[in-house]
C-alpha cells in the first residue's frame, strides 16, 4: 500500500499563519533592549531610506542590535530562542492528526515550511519535527559561530522559488541548476495539484496565487483574535481570485481548517480513483 500512495505537500508561511505575530517578538527583540514597535519601526525606515529588501534590512538590524547590546548570537542562541515561540491553537496536535487520515485515503502527507522568517528560530520550535523541509531565511556564521550576515533571504518574490523547490523535490538552496531543468509536471514528485498553501500576508500572495493557477489549493488565514479585522481583506484574496480558502488559524479537530483540509484530501484521493477509471470499461 505505501508504495501506492500520493505525496500531498502541505506548504506553510510560520508568521502569522502557525503562530501569532513576529517570532523575533517572543524573545530577541526583548532581549536587545527594543519594544516590537521601536525595531520594526527603525528597520522598515532603513529599508525606505536606502531602498532595500526589508527582509535582509531587518536581519541586520538583527545582527546589529545585538552587537550594540554584546548578546550571543551562534546559530544555537536563535534555536534557543524559537523555543520561546507561542503556536495557534491546535497545531501542535495537527500534524499528526491530518497524516493519519492522508494515509487513510491513500495519500502521503509532507509538510514544508516556506517563511520569511528565521529558520533556525523555527527548528528551536516544539513542531520542527514535523517539516520535511524548512525554506526560510537564515545567517552566515564566522569561524566562531557567531552570526555574521544574511545566508538566505525569504522576501515574497522568491518565496514561489521553494515552491518549484518542492514541486520537483529540490531541498538544496544552492542549487540552481536542477531547478531550471526542465521535467514534465507529471513526473514531478509532487505536482501543483497536490499542493496546499497556507499563509497570512502580503508575502504568500504569489504563492498562494501561483498554486491556485496551477490547479492546486491555497488557504488565507487570520487570527481568531483580529476576526473582524482582518476576515474582510482576506475575504478581498477570494475576489482577486488569488486565494482559494479563508479561514482563522485554528487547527483544532473538527475546525473550519481540520474539515477543509480533509475535504481537499478527499478530492485529490476521488481525483486519483476517477484518472484510473479513464478509459476503463468491462
Amino acid at each position: 500500500m505505501t508504495q501506492n500512495l500520493i505525496t500531498v505537500a502541505l506548504v506553510y508561511d510560520f508568521d502569522g499563519t502557525l503562530s501569532p505575530g513576529n517570532m523575533q517578538e517572543y524573545d530577541f527583540i526583548p532581549s536587545v533592549g527594543k519594544n516590537n514597535e521601536e525595531f520594526w519601526a527603525e528597520s522598515n525606515w532603513l529599508a525606505e531610506q536606502q531602498d532595500a529588501d526589508p527582509i535582509l534590512v531587518y536581519m541586520w538590524q538583527m545582527i546589529r542590535e545585538a552587537r550594540k547590546t554584546d548578546k550571543r548570537i551562534h546559530r544555537e542562541d536563535f534555536v534557543e530562542s524559537g523555543r520561546n515561540i507561542q503556536l495557534y491553537n491546535g497545531v501542535k496536535e495537527w500534524f499528526g492528526r491530518i497524516n493519519a487520515y492522508g494515509r487513510s485515503r491513500g495519500l502521503r502527507i509532507e509538510h514544508y515550511i516556506n517563511s520569511s522568517g528565521i529558520r533556525e528560530m523555527i527548528e528551536g520550535t516544539e513542531i520542527a519535527r514535523e517539516f520535511k523541509h524548512i525554506y526560510a531565511c537564515s545567517f552566515l556564521y564566522d569561524v566562531n559561530g557567531v552570526a555574521v550576515w544574511p545566508a538566505v533571504s525569504v522576501n515574497y518574490t522568491n518565496k514561489t522559488q521553494f515552491m518549484f523547490k518542492i514541486n520537483k523535490g529540490i531541498e538544496e538552496v544552492f542549487d540552481s541548476h536542477r531547478i531550471n531543468t526542465y521535467i514534465p509536471e507529471e513526473e514531478r514528485p509532487v505536482p501543483f495539484k497536490h499542493i496546499i498553501y497556507f499563509g497570512d500576508g502580503t508575502t504568500d500572495i504569489p504563492c498562494m496565487k501561483l498554486v491556485r493557477e496551477k490547479g492546486g489549493h491555497s488557504i488565507a488565514v487570520y487570527d481568531p483574535a483580529e476576526k473582524e479585522t482582518r476576515k474582510k481583506s482576506m475575504q478581498a484574496l477570494i475576489d482577486d481570485n488569488r486565494v482559494s480558502y479563508v479561514c482563522q488559524a485554528d487547527y483544532t479537530e473538527e475546525g473550519a481548517i481540520d474539515r477543509l483540509v480533509k475535504h481537499i484530501l478527499n478530492k485529490i484521493e476521488a481525483d486519483r480513483l476517477l484518472q484510473n477509471l479513464a478509459g476503463v470499461s468491462e
